[in-house]
């Protein structure tokens, strides 16, 4: 399952693993809203509410996740202020659900009101 990533300028290709989250998030594309940073990272409030699946906290640059308490879906592109090292730290446990490929640092230049997140269809 492929998605495009847009922020202002930025598309980022990302593939969605092969979780239960992760395809009920792909049948609920797209999402075009506002987001927020938390150090490195992405968030948005998106129209899913699911439990926890398989989670954790310590992240790699540039996993995509499922945050359950704020119906969050996450981009990780580096420290967070929970970080206790170089990796990305999430607030609680997330669910991981995909990774970006290619530059995931282009989002620290990134200056934008809204993400949009779409199916990335093969022609």
């Amino acid at each position: 399952m492929k998605i495009r990533i847009s922020v202002g300028p930025v598309n980022l290709t990302a593939t969605l693993w092969d979780n239960e989250t992760a395809r009920v998030i792909y049948d609920a594309l797209p999402f075009d809203l506002p987001y927020h940073t938390w150090g490195d990272e992405i968030y948005f409030a998106i129209p899913v509410s699911l439990e926890p699946e398989d989670g954790r906290e310590i992240m790699e640059v540039g996993e995509l996740a499922y945050w359950p308490p704020g119906h969050a879906f996450c981009i990780f592109y580096g420290r967070t202020p929970a970080s206790t090292d170089d990796r990305p730290r999430a607030a609680s446990e997330v669910t991981p659900i995909g990774k970006v490929e290619g530059d995931i640092a282009l989002l620290k230049k990134v200056n934008s009101s809204t993400i949009r997140i779409e199916k990335l269809i093969a022609e």
